[in-house]
């Protein structure tokens, strides 16, 4: 008889002395071929004597016991099939006693089977073991699972990076942040201050060549301003880019480590980073092109609406192309490209997830901006405060007076946002161009093989052969 999961054992062999039928045994005779009515036991799989007589010899064939049923010809009362084992919790639960009342399959020692999983009892091989619980889940070695991830996953990644190498991480936003809002502060102190004065933008009696002088003093101030936190920026997302990277591999890595990583792809990076507006600016202009022709040609109001529309569907344009250029940056500094190279890069990986894409980098420069402002926000009303107008002539004004004491105080709340702001948006930029490589090129096998993860083959969970 074949040792099946769920079969119980037929019994022991009959009673001694009794080699069949005896002629004077009460009741019709039983056919030699099938067995005798059983007595319910205490114990499922073990029948009892037969009611009937004694010396019933048992078939070498028996049934499972959930098919048992009592012979059309017994005698006496009726036969009860012994109950059927109770059902398993499923894969991974134990069956119940085996043969002879010995552990079922899977049980220690056993051959294994759904109870204990398949395979080798105690001090052997591991089996299937344990529950069936779906596919063990991907790698981990760095700050992501090796896999395509998720939004939240994506964001977690970042602040991840920020929290496990906190000290490199830190260190590069705090120096980065620190030099620019000295050299903004200086410059607005001494340079700016006098040459941009806001005070005929106020004033309804100015003539038109103060307003437009005043008005050309705010934009270069507020172009020297941008530009130097661009530099920054530029900087601080080179240097994290590297970090971020190596921290997915589970590895840290000192400022000076990725500030030598860093530098040969830096010029390359500043001439990426001014390209992609100067592409944006220049998609508008051709786009509101026409209607100033039409207006120059005196066109009047039709030409105006004219360019108002043309500069309204090139700006559409303009950021789609921005959304597809966007992961570039990282493409240029990780696999050390060309300018054009990796804008082509950028321009695959993002084919086909226009939105994801767009819908991730919005959701971070919402947090970035958020995190900022509830750093900022506050130390701009205690500079106001500390200032000779106060807080009433800077809510008024909108500006207040830009003494020193304004500069410094608002300054530090500048660097403080800036500190925690620079790590989510570099580490979400680069995490999303490992993820969009992880799905179209399967990058996940190169980085196992990179951080030693062993076994981490084609056949690995989470992997994908591109898509």
């Amino acid at each position: 008889m074949k040792d099946t999961p769920g079969w119980a054992s037929p019994g022991s062999a009959p009673a001694d002395g009794q080699d069949g039928q005896e002629p004077n045994a009460s009741g019709p005779a039983e056919p030699a071929d099938r067995p005798a009515a059983p007595e319910p036991t205490d114990q499922p799989g073990q029948p009892g004597p037969d009611p009937s007589g004694p010396g019933t010899k048992w078939s070498k064939e028996q049934p499972p016991p959930s098919q048992w049923s009592a012979p059309s010809g017994s005698q006496g009362s009726p036969a009860q099939a012994p109950p059927p084992p109770p059902p398993g919790p499923g894969w991974g639960g134990q069956p119940p006693g085996g043969p002879g009342g010995g552990p079922g399959y899977g049980g220690p020692g056993g051959p294994g089977g759904y109870g204990g999983g398949y395979g080798p009892g105690p001090g052997g091989p591991p089996g299937w073991g344990g529950g069936w619980g779906g596919p063990p889940p991907a790698a981990k070695p760095g700050v992501i699972p090796l896999r395509p991830l998720a939004v939240g996953e994506i964001l977690d990644g970042a602040v991840s990076t920020m929290r496990t190498h906190w000290r490199t991480v830190l260190g590069i936003s705090l120096t980065v942040a620190v030099f620019t809002e000295i050299v903004v502060v200086l410059l607005q102190g001494f340079v700016l201050e006098d040459a941009a004065s806001s005070d005929a933008l106020n004033d309804q009696s100015a003539s038109v060549d103060e307003l437009t002088r005043a008005l050309g003093d705010t934009l270069l101030s507020s172009g020297v301003i941008l530009l130097i936190a661009l530099l920054g920026t530029i900087v601080a997302t080179a240097l994290l880019t590297t970090v971020t990277s190596r921290a997915v591999l589970g590895k840290s890595v000192t400022t000076a480590e990725a500030w030598r990583d860093a530098r040969p792809q830096l010029a390359k990076l500043f001439g990426l980073t001014f390209l992609l507006p100067l592409i944006g600016i220049a998609v508008v202009a051709v786009g509101a092109l026409p209607g100033f022709l039409v207006t120059l040609a005196g066109g009047g109001d039709g030409g105006v609406a004219l360019a108002v529309l043309g500069g309204m569907a090139a700006s559409v344009v303009a950021i789609w192309l921005m959304v597809r250029f966007s992961l570039a940056s990282p493409a240029l500094m990780l696999e050390k490209q060309s300018i054009l190279k990796s804008v082509s890069r950028s321009a695959k990986l993002v084919r086909g997830s226009w939105w994801r894409v767009f819908g991730i980098q919005l959701l971070a420069t919402i947090i970035a901006n958020v995190v900022a402002s509830i750093i900022v926000i506050p130390f701009t009303f205690l500079a106001a405060a500390l200032s000779g107008d106060g807080v009433s002539g800077f809510l008024n004004s909108g500006t207040g007076d830009l003494g020193w004491t304004f500069l410094i105080v608002s300054g530090i709340g500048s660097v403080i946002g800036s500190m925690l702001t620079f790590p989510i948006t570099a580490g979400v930029s680069v995490l999303l161009y490992i993820d969009q490589r992880i799905r179209r090129e399967a990058l996940d096998l190169d980085l196992a093989r990179a951080a030693g993860v062993q076994g981490y083959g084609s056949d690995a969970p989470g992997t994908t052969s591109g898509s």
